[in-house]
């Protein structure tokens, strides 16, 4: 029975089809005509060689996805072809086709590294079967390749890590990569989303085009609408020219509105139109512009607590959600840790005399017990501080701000309940710190609703934790 008989696999997608070549080596003109017409009615393109010398020059000018070629040939057989092509380093799908097919035969084929086998006379959907099948095996094969690379390089695109978070990220942002649709991007302040964002870009098929990034906490009111769409001369005191707005600035790209939930309400309905529409005009102007660009959106806040609020546009929210990428807070990958510490140690102590070139396990310890509620961020300011201390080649856990060092030992502190030595006795800050953070790991580091169990503003607790609220 033919290999590609044994299980229906559905044909690709047409679009897919399109961009694939096959070619056809086969010694019968007759029978090469017919092949090379069957499976141009299934939408690939053909090219033909009558010949093994002929295929392989064929390979070395324009490689095509798949060989389809018949066992006997004039001069080279099949099977010399196939070892010439692999001998080349010519990676392509191969099908041996032949007349005088043996089970020995097909077995020699598959041995030496073709992907199927069919005999004559030839079933034409047997051909299409096991042409469909190998495309989709080769396509199979490069996405394992490719994750196994993922788990070998720790860095995709500008973020570190080996964790199980980590990994499922990166295979997140590469399925989102291939879609068109907006992306809503979730995450702690000092997470990475912008560096998300920017990874969606680097595997779409937009990476070509520019990447444009807003913070919208950063943009006044009066002036976004201004600043995303553009204006025109005029348009208001103080606009003596036209000015390009970012959407159109990101044409052909990606546009990261960031912070989306700092965007005001009347901005948020405009911003809707033109997701829906595709459509913007400039302020001032009466010529609606078609901008062709992939709009991603961030915020470290919860979206849905500010649509419940009415600070956020539900229509909006829901627009924007049709994809949506969760960035993991450093807590939940502590393994990633020490490979986070050092590479940025690596990053900044290249630039010091001598330079700084390592971790003491006292600067370890401590990376491993604070929970780093500013996350990524946090992290490499810390460390770019260490690094300007170090009186060495090698940071300890002296250099690190004060902030973590305390943290760690009020957390290392012991409880108030049974102390009776007053020497052993933890500070008014160290119970501060010590609770504060005991209430943050319990709520899973939802600083909203620490701020709101420990009865104080949020900004009151971003200070007492020495963080920027971002």
């Amino acid at each position: 029975m033919n290999a590609a008989a044994a299980g229906a696999v559905p044909p690709p997608d047409p679009d897919t089809r399109g961009r694939t070549r096959v070619l056809v080596v086969e010694d019968d003109q007759a029978l090469r005509a017919l092949l090379a017409d069957e499976l141009g009615d299934a939408g690939y393109e053909v090219a033909t060689a009558g010949d093994a010398q002929e295929a392989l020059a064929c390979q070395h000018a324009e490689a095509c996805e798949i060989v389809i070629s018949d066992l006997r040939l004039p001069g080279q057989d099949g099977l010399a072809l196939l070892s010439a092509l692999q001998q080349a380093g010519l990676d392509c799908g191969f099908i041996m086709i032949t007349g005088f097919g043996t089970v020995e035969q097909a077995v020699e084929a598959l041995k030496q590294g073709a992907d199927d086998f069919l005999t004559k006379p030839l079933k034409l959907d047997h051909l299409r079967l096991a042409v469909s099948r190998v495309l989709e095996h080769r396509r199979l094969r490069s996405e394992v390749t490719r994750y196994r690379e993922l788990l070998v390089d720790d860095d995709f695109h500008g973020m570190i890590g080996r964790s199980e978070p980590m990994r499922r990220l990166f295979e997140i942002v590469q399925r989102v990569a291939g879609a068109s649709g907006p992306v809503l991007i979730l995450g702690e302040s000092g997470t990475g989303k912008e560096l998300v964002a920017r990874a969606i870009h680097a595997e779409s098929d937009r990476a070509t085009g520019p990447f444009v990034a807003i913070n919208c906490a950063g943009i006044p009111a009066e002036l976004m609408e201004s600043e995303l769409f553009g204006h025109v001369s005029g348009a208001f005191t103080g606009a003596r020219q036209a000015r390009e707005g970012l959407f159109m600035a990101a044409e052909g790209g990606t546009l990261l509105l960031d912070e989306i939930g700092e965007m005001p309400v009347d901005m948020q309905a405009k911003l809707l139109r033109v997701l829906e529409d595709g459509t913007l005009r400039p302020v001032g102007g009466n010529r609606e512009l078609r901008p062709d660009v992939r709009v991603l959106a961030a915020t470290h806040r919860d979206l849905e607590t500010q649509v419940r609020d009415g600070g956020f546009r539900e229509d909006l929210f829901f627009r924007l959600e049709t994809f949506q990428v969760a960035v993991p807070p450093l807590r939940e990958r502590g393994e990633d840790v020490d490979l986070l510490a050092a590479r940025l140690v690596a990053r900044f102590g290249a630039h010091r005399q001598p330079p700084v070139t390592g971790i003491a396990p006292s600067a370890r310890a401590l990376f491993q017990r604070y929970p780093f509620p500013g996350n990524v961020r946090e992290l490499s300011n810390a460390l770019e501080r260490a690094v300007a201390f170090c009186q060495g080649e090698e940071i300890t856990a002296a250099d690190l701000p004060e902030r973590l060092r305390r943290a760690c030992a009020a957390a290392d502190a012991p409880p108030l309940s049974g102390l009776w030595d007053e020497a052993r006795l933890p500070t008014l800050e160290q119970v501060e710190q010590r609770y504060i953070h005991h209430v943050l790991a319990s709520l899973g580091g939802n600083k909203r609703r620490a701020a709101q169990v420990l009865g104080i503003g949020r900004r009151t607790l971003y200070r007492r934790l020495g963080l920027d609220e971002g």
